[in-house]
């Protein structure tokens, strides 16, 4: 929200300084993000006048003048149609930067001829797009002076900050009561003027209560539209509002003054009277912006017999639009119901300044006096006649009161505020007070709900700042730790992935529908999304860590190692989950290895297992298997389970249709780990038992099986490992081979199996004894012995 220091004084009675004003609008909780003073830029340019203007010798489009500013004549040399004799404009010293380009102006030879600075025009100066010409000024402007004291530049612009519960503040006059309750001057009574319409009021009427239980209109006819006066043109250009008619300039100044949005129709663009109803589906509006919306049915909109002419509430149509040439215009003053107007807003991704007002909520109790004050903007500044008032619906204005309890102020607030002072600022914000602290809360306040809400509104005007900084008690001792099971386990995988050289990333929880359809859609969708691509909660982790993937690699990375601990939101529950993305470059080329290699599924695996053995999970029971899911490709994924049925992690490489759909290299490797899915530690005591090294070397010894293509190696070691649990501590996969001396569809694999003695070393007969079991199991599920 921006305004100017003197429209602030508009509203406000003060001898407070600029500075004091700005500690005091932070200091209540209105933060102020900015100032500025656009007539600084404008500082070297003065108020001229041309003496003479005579004909450039070397150039017909130029004009060579003679020009007064202040300190005795300076040649000029200038190529603005207008320059004549007798102008007074803007001129631009030597040494003035003009604002438009950055150009340092300085004595220079225009074809041939000195010229000292520049008579300047609009644009040059970044008031207008006006560049036809030279700024003309009335004669009686006095030259020699700084051309922003002249033209009321020198008025600083506050940028404040705020908060979404704080819609009184969306104009400055919210701010200035606010202002004044901290105690920084009066609050100016408001000038509400008494239009006396003639004749009956405009025709409008409300089909849709819910959307927009009050529409008043009044039709002002015979004006004349035009520029409009400079002294409103200069405060909306100020907080960066383009000034286009005084009709429009008017509906935009009262929106920023008083936080009550208007909109004017051009009568002679309806086609009968107007009605606030819902849309119909597939009916369309080509708003003032330019562009067309189809609507969906539902949406709260202004139409007339023919068509609808306004997005109600957010955006008006372009059809209906005033001109320079409308002469009737129909003002509109009316309530629409915050959550319909969020609705429609982020179902057609459509925002304005209207739109932010009106779904925080403006004040239902001020239709009569906005639109009593929209309409003598317009008698005042384009002429015509007025209409009668036309009212319908009503307003939700039923009144709100509250027992407040001051001594919460103490208890709740923490700051002990005298029962009179309490009285004063609340009566200063607006509120009500009878003598049994019975509250009502005023029409523009649609936050305060409750009497913590009144606690907080005290506390924030007698200042922040007071309340002291109070220590919570802590028993003696050493502190019991607070983290449960679960918050461990994360902080260790969290540790465990980022010494392994994995980067955090941190995604939104929300995310397009299209992303969770491949993932297997979002069994919960978000009912006021923060924008219509973050509709859906996610399903899994990936999209986002794939989404962070690819703005990485298009920024220069060339390998990205990215995991993200959080949430995955299902249909039965929220699921905590690692995710882990890597994409590019595994190894960069090398004399050594040549090209740059890539990632592969056994690198996601070998960092699920790392993760997965600082978890404390059974790594030595895991079992790969297969069926990891569509997101991966088939042959080159799989899963880690505990059993046929307990899913610990899935990885592999991406499909080739999910790396397309965001924008990856082909090979780029993913992997979840389900921390909910890890098995719970055993109970027991939280001391390690003492570490007892064996007595005796451990015995290893090589087997190699043929087995069907169809068995896989980990199988195959399982069963080995169980062969004889006592002795075999160990058993791991070395060599796969195929071909000579294997039959067609079989395949030869190599195993290492260690054997760890006991109390005395292995006999031959005990080490015969176990390499007949281990070849037994291996005969179980098809292999023979071939070493």
């Amino acid at each position: 929200m921006k305004f100017t220091y003197g429209w602030l004084q508009q509203h406000l009675d003060t001898d407070a300084s600029l500075d004091t004003i700005l500690e005091g609008l932070t200091r209540i909780g209105l933060e102020v993000e900015g100032v500025e003073n656009p007539g600084e830029k404008l500082a070297a340019f003065r108020v001229a006048r041309v003496l003479t203007a005579e004909r450039h010798p070397q150039a017909d489009k130029l004009q060579v003048l003679s020009v007064d500013a202040g300190d005795g004549p300076l040649q000029v040399v200038c190529g603005a149609p207008n320059a004549r004799a007798g102008l007074v404009g803007v001129f631009g010293m030597p040494g003035a930067t003009v604002p438009a380009n950055g150009m340092v102006l300085k004595v220079a030879a225009i074809r041939g001829v000195e010229s000292n600075g520049m008579m300047c025009s609009t644009r040059e100066l970044e008031l207008g797009e006006d560049h036809d010409g030279i700024i003309e000024l009335p004669d009686d402007a006095p030259v020699g002076t700084p051309f922003p004291a002249y033209a009321g530049l020198d008025d600083p612009v506050i940028d404040v900050s705020i908060t979404p519960n704080r819609q009184d503040c969306m104009g400055v006059r919210g701010i200035a009561r606010d202002l004044t309750a901290a105690g920084y001057g009066t609050l100016k009574p408001l000038a509400v003027p008494v239009v006396a319409g003639e004749g009956a009021g405009p025709d409008v009427r409300v089909e849709d209560e819910a959307g927009c239980p009050a529409f008043y209109a009044q039709a002002v006819r015979g004006l004349r539209n035009g520029e409009s006066p400079d002294w409103m043109r200069r405060r909306l250009t100020a907080i960066g509002q383009k000034p286009i008619s005084t009709l429009v300039d008017i509906t935009n100044y009262v929106m920023f003054d008083l936080g009550r949005p208007l909109h004017v129709y051009d009568m002679a663009k309806l086609n009968g009277g107007l009605v606030a109803r819902k849309a119909m589906a597939g009916e369309s509006v080509v708003a003032l912006n330019g562009k067309s919306y189809t609507l969906a049915g539902g949406e709260t909109v202004i139409a007339d017999h023919a068509a609808v002419h306004d997005i109600g509430g957010i955006m008006g149509g372009e059809h209906s639009g005033v001109s320079e040439t409308t002469t009737d215009v129909l003002i509109e003053c009316a309530y629409f119901t915050p959550e319909a107007i969020a609705r429609t807003g982020q179902k057609l991704a459509l925002t304005s300044d209207a739109r932010t007002r009106f779904e925080r909520g403006v004040d239902p109790a001020f239709l009569d006096q906005g639109l009593a004050i929209a309409t003598d903007y317009v008698l005042q500044l384009c002429g015509g006649t007025a209409s009668g008032v036309t009212k319908a619906g009503s307003p939700p204005v039923e009144p709100r009161t509250i027992t407040h309890q001051p001594e919460r102020v103490a208890t709740l607030g923490g700051l002990d505020v005298a029962e009179d002072r309490q009285r004063d600022i609340l009566e200063r914000l607006g509120f009500s007070v009878s003598d049994g602290w019975q509250v009502t809360v005023p029409s523009w306040r649609r936050d305060i709900d409750g009497t913590a809400d009144l606690v907080e509104e005290v506390i924030r005007i007698e200042g922040l700042d007071k309340v002291p900084s109070t220590p919570l008690d802590r028993p003696a001792g050493v502190a019991v730790p607070t983290a449960t099971p679960e918050q461990k386990l994360e902080r260790r995988i969290r540790r465990a992935a980022a010494a392994r050289g994995l980067a955090e990333a941190i995604t939104w929880s929300f995310i397009a529908e299209d992303e969770a359809a491949p993932f297997g859609g979002g069994a919960w969708e978000v009912v006021n999304p923060i924008a219509n691509d973050m509709r859906i909660m996610r399903p899994s982790l990936l999209p986002g860590l794939l989404s962070a993937a690819g703005r990485n690699l298009k920024r220069g990375q060339s390998s990205v190692k990215l995991f993200e601990i959080g949430r995955r939101y299902l249909a039965d529950a929220e699921r905590m989950t690692l995710g882990i993305v890597f994409a590019g470059e595994r190894a960069p080329r090398g004399w050594r290895g040549g090209k740059a290699q890539g990632f592969d599924a056994f690198d996601a695996k070998g960092e699920l297992l790392a993760l997965l053995e600082a978890a404390g999970a059974p790594v030595g029971n895991l079992q790969v298997m297969e069926a990891s899911g569509d997101v991966y490709h088939p042959g080159q994924s799989a899963t880690l389970r505990l059993g046929p049925k307990t899913v610990l992690a899935s990885f592999g490489v991406l499909h080739p249709t999910i790396a397309k759909a965001f924008d990856l290299p082909a090979g780029t490797v993913a992997a979840e780990l389900y921390l909910d899915a890890l098995p719970a530690k055993r109970g027991g005591g939280a001391m390690r038992g003492a570490y007892a090294p064996p007595a005796l070397q451990a015995v290893t010894r090589d087997f190699a099986f043929v087995v069907a293509d169809s068995v896989t190696g980990d199988q195959l070691v399982r069963a080995v490992r169980g062969a004889d649990k006592a002795a075999i501590v160990d058993a791991r996969l070395f060599d796969v081979f195929a071909g000579a001396g294997v039959e067609p569809g079989h395949k030869s694999l190599a195993i290492e199996v260690t054997l760890q003695p006991g109390a005395k070393s292995f006999t031959d007969a005990e080490l015969k004894a176990i390499s007949d079991k281990i070849v037994a199991a291996a005969t179980k599920i098809g292999g023979s012995l071939r070493a």
